[in-house]
């Protein structure tokens, strides 16, 4: 009695710790705000929206002094933004960098900065000799903040890249750079890692649906169920685009000789409308990705490459830019609308919880498939490591499954085996998905159990 009462009790303080987390502000999870819309609320009035959320960070592509006083005691660090044209004499002249660091940092000393972009998608414009001035920009701008002291010393210094700065991401094992960019970007990476400072880039699944629009691809783009793409070379199975598109990204810097940089996603998003010919430009797909995402980061996986931690994320955007020239999409990535409204529900929300993850029902209305109490959902019996880690990686990645628990230190972290980790995973997606019969198939991998996997002080969720 006594140990079905010590369950019980932990099992209540677990349950009360996800209820804090999933509430809080997530450290690996910020926002882009662009200005280019005549119709955006007052800066006061994010700085209140974004409060609301569990957004930490917030990227601007430039430098916006009433945005920035706005953010004031919030709590939220910025990314600010030195524009393409600040380059060139921010490249020739260290007293310009450093009356940009006077004018942009020190004159907002209660607003947290993080880092400062530099120019933005420079190496992809092709003007040779604005990239060539970028790293010298960057080195100035560095030497500045750190000659200024105190909170500035310790921003980063970086500038944002596209997708387009690879030469080959398929599989990610082949990551590589363009050759003709080897030069620059060894340069620029060895200025990130000597400073500390992240290599950041767009990666956008969206963009990889537009050129291969098939279901099998939405699915994989959409982190939804999938047969996974397996990379030949590395013998891994990816369930999903944005790990791959990190990874080959990953393997790149790896390439150029600097394994260890950091990753930063600058961009990443989804549009909810989009043109007759924009394949999966819906607010369907858009939630569906938004929401799968922060999941995946929420569970701490990681990536094959980077396991065990989520890469900082700015999602793409808090606001549509109105004003924006080009396809419908363009002007469709804002997660609220400028009355402050969410455009659709992506959890962001302190204290709410967007729709749990869920597989179709089957049509028939047998009541065997009715959500069952006090059962769990337990791999079977002789399926493989390889199909496990599938299972885990996609059930980890749903929105609503908290895999904090078996990760290092966690309660159930030991044993660290492939199948016991599953376990632990599949059965939280079959709990908040609803206990039907359905949500423990995982293709047949998986079946319902009224024996209590729990031990020692690791307590599976299970129905009341």
């Amino acid at each position: 009695m006594d140990r079905r009462r010590n369950l019980l009790f932990l099992s209540f303080i677990l349950t009360l710790l996800l209820s804090v987390s999933s509430s809080s502000a997530q450290s690996f999870l910020g926002v882009n705000y662009g200005e280019v819309a005549d119709n955006l609320p007052s800066p006061d009035a994010t700085a209140r929206l974004l409060k609301t959320t569990t957004i930490s960070k917030v990227r601007l592509y430039g430098v916006d002094a009433n945005f920035i006083r706005a953010m004031a005691g919030t709590k939220i660090s910025l990314v600010i933004g030195a524009s393409n044209g600040d380059i060139p004499s921010l490249a020739t002249d260290p007293a310009a960098a450093s009356r940009w660091i006077s004018a942009n940092v020190l004159a907002f000393p209660d607003t947290p900065i993080s880092t400062i972009s530099v120019g933005n998608e420079v190496l992809e414009l092709g003007d040779a000799s604005l990239a060539s001035q970028l790293l010298p920009a960057m080195q100035n701008l560095y030497n500045a903040a750190v000659a200024a002291g105190g909170a500035a010393a310790g921003i980063k210094i970086s500038t944002v890249n596209t997708m387009a700065v690879l030469s080959q991401s398929d599989p990610p094992s082949s990551g590589a750079f363009h050759p003709d960019l080897n030069s620059n970007l060894q340069q620029i990476v060895a200025f990130l890692q000597k400073t500390n400072s992240p290599f950041m880039i767009n990666p956008y699944p969206y963009f990889a649906y537009q050129s291969d629009p098939r279901p099998e691809t939405l699915a994989f783009c959409l982190f939804q169920p999938n047969a996974g793409r397996l990379d030949a070379v590395s013998k891994i199975t990816y369930m999903n685009m944005f790990d791959a598109q990190l990874d080959a990204v990953k393997s790149a810097l790896g390439r150029l000789g600097f394994a260890n940089t950091d990753i930063v996603v600058a961009e990443t998003g989804w549009p909810y409308r989009g043109d007759s010919g924009e394949a999966g430009a819906n607010l369907e797909n858009a939630k569906a990705y938004t929401n799968n995402l922060i999941s995946h980061l929420k569970s701490q996986v990681g990536t094959p490459l980077m396991p065990g931690k989520s890469v900082d994320t700015y999602l793409f955007a808090l606001y549509d830019e109105d004003l924006k020239p080009g396809p419908t999409s363009e002007r469709s990535f804002g997660l609220f609308h400028p009355d402050l409204t969410p455009t659709y529900d992506a959890g962001l929300t302190s204290g709410s919880t967007s729709a749990a993850p869920s597989t179709n029902p089957p049509q028939s209305g047998n009541s065997s498939n009715s959500p069952t109490s006090n059962m769990w959902c337990v791999p079977r019996d002789g399926v493989g490591d390889a199909q496990l880690q599938e299972d885990l990686d996609y059930a980890c990645a749903q929105q609503g499954v908290d895999c904090g628990p078996i990760q290092p230190g966690g309660a159930c972290y030991e044993p660290n085996t492939v199948r016991s980790h599953a376990t632990y995973a599949m059965n939280q997606l079959y709990q908040v998905a609803g206990r039907n019969s359905w949500n423990c198939d995982f293709s047949k991998t998986a079946t319902v159990t009224s024996e209590n996997p729990s031990y020692a002080s690791c307590v599976y969720p299970g129905g009341q």
